[in-house]
């Protein structure tokens, strides 16, 4: 079962998250995604297998430029993480349609996504799930004060 995740979830969605964004801590996390829930252009969903939270799916509408997208607001995939020992059962397939679904509502007429130029497994579930790469990037950063 797939359920949208509220308020009284997030700290459980945070628990799953710090196994996937393995820099930041569950605190952070709970902080950060109460703030985007609050704000209303942010959704979570849950996937459940026999009453245990096996993943999740954060999603959002982006009004920035979102690359190789033409209309705003987009919607987002922020993340995706399905336990190991329940992936390849179709689970993250569902959390994205339900993504999908939730954007659509909210007026999005397109969905994109990113993952890290060396994470092969993130890049071949977007490509088996019907994305369509846009674009690479490498971004740079360098201090102005030392």
């Amino acid at each position: 079962m797939t359920v949208k995740a509220e308020m009284k979830d997030i700290s459980t969605v945070a628990e799953l998250a710090v196994q996937m964004w393995e820099d930041n801590t569950v605190e952070d996390l709970i902080q950060e995604f109460t703030e985007l829930l609050s704000k209303g252009r942010a959704q979570f969903f849950l996937k459940y297998e026999n009453d245990i939270l096996v993943g999740f799916a954060q999603c959002q509408l982006r009004s920035d430029y979102v690359e190789g997208t033409e209309t705003s607001p987009v919607g987002y995939l922020e993340g995706i993480f399905v336990r190991e020992e329940y992936r390849h059962q179709g689970y993250a397939k569902e959390l994205l349609a339900a993504c999908e679904a939730w954007a659509r509502e909210q007026g999005a007429g397109e969905f994109a996504s990113d993952c890290e130029l060396d994470n092969a497994g993130s890049y071949r579930f977007h490509m088996a799930v019907g994305f369509t790469e846009a674009n690479r990037v490498i971004c740079f950063t360098k201090k102005l004060f030392k």
